[in-house]
């Protein structure tokens, strides 16, 4: 069974960033602040070695940071 990916969203109608697993329409965690919706779901994402995607406020994706078992990593100048 293939591991569901952490992904960092804003929800326009409650107004909050939210840490979602993929496919789960409930959120893990709401935040206030996108740094701390990040905090959440870079915990989340490396406590179970899947994907972190990271979207804007309008739904694009932004960034995304693997804490899987990658077998052809990118080099990722950023992190």
């Amino acid at each position: 069974m293939a591991k569901k990916n952490i992904h960092t969203v804003f929800n326009k109608e409650r107004k909050m960033w939210e840490t979602k697993k993929e496919g789960q329409e409930k959120p893990l965690v709401s935040s206030h602040t996108k740094e701390k919706a990040l905090e959440k779901s870079i915990i989340e994402a490396k406590k179970n070695k899947v994907e972190h995607i990271i979207h804007n406020k309008d739904g694009k994706i932004s960034d995304k940071d693997s804490y899987g078992k990658d077998p052809n990593p990118p080099k990722d100048k950023k992190n």
